[in-house]
C-alpha cells in the first residue's frame, strides 16, 4: 500500500491471547485478571505496539464483534480502543456498538481513526 507507507510502519494482529502475549508483550496475568476484552489489555497492547516497533503512535483495539462471545458484562458490540504516543501519553475508551459483526467492525474503525486524530490534536496543544 504505497499511499500509506510513509505513515504506517507495521501492524500486529493479536486475535488470540497467545498472540497478545507473544507479539506485543501483554502479560498473561493481565489477561487472566481482566479478560482479553478490557481497558487494561487495550492499554498494554498499545504500549506493546510502541515497545515492539519504531512507531511514534500506536492504536490498539480489542472487543467482541459477534455474533457470539458476549456476556452480561461485555455484550456483543463492546470494544476498547487505546491510543498511545511515544511521549507516554495514553488514552483508552470503551464503546458499545450496535449491529452485526460487520457493523461493529466498521464503527470500530471509524472511532479508532477519529479518536487517533483527536488524541494527537489534544496532545499537541
Amino acid at each position: 500500500m504505497p499511499a500509506v507507507q510513509p505513515g504506517f510502519e507495521r501492524g500486529f494482529i493479536t486475535y488470540s491471547n497467545e498472540a497478545k502475549h507473544e507479539l506485543v508483550g501483554v502479560p498473561d496475568l493481565l489477561i487472566i485478571e481482566n479478560g482479553a476484552v478490557s481497558g487494561p489489555v487495550a492499554r498494554a497492547m498499545a504500549g506493546g505496539g510502541l515497545d515492539h516497533s519504531p512507531a511514534d503512535v500506536a492504536v490498539a483495539v480489542t472487543g467482541v464483534a459477534g455474533p457470539d462471545g458476549g456476556s452480561a458484562e461485555k455484550p456483543v458490540g463492546t470494544v476498547f480502543v487505546s491510543w498511545a504516543l511515544r511521549s507516554g501519553a495514553l488514552r483508552t475508551e470503551r464503546f458499545l456498538f450496535e449491529g452485526d459483526r460487520a457493523a461493529v467492525r466498521a464503527q470500530t474503525v471509524v472511532e479508532a481513526l477519529g479518536g487517533l486524530i483527536r488524541f494527537i490534536r489534544d496532545e499537541s496543544d
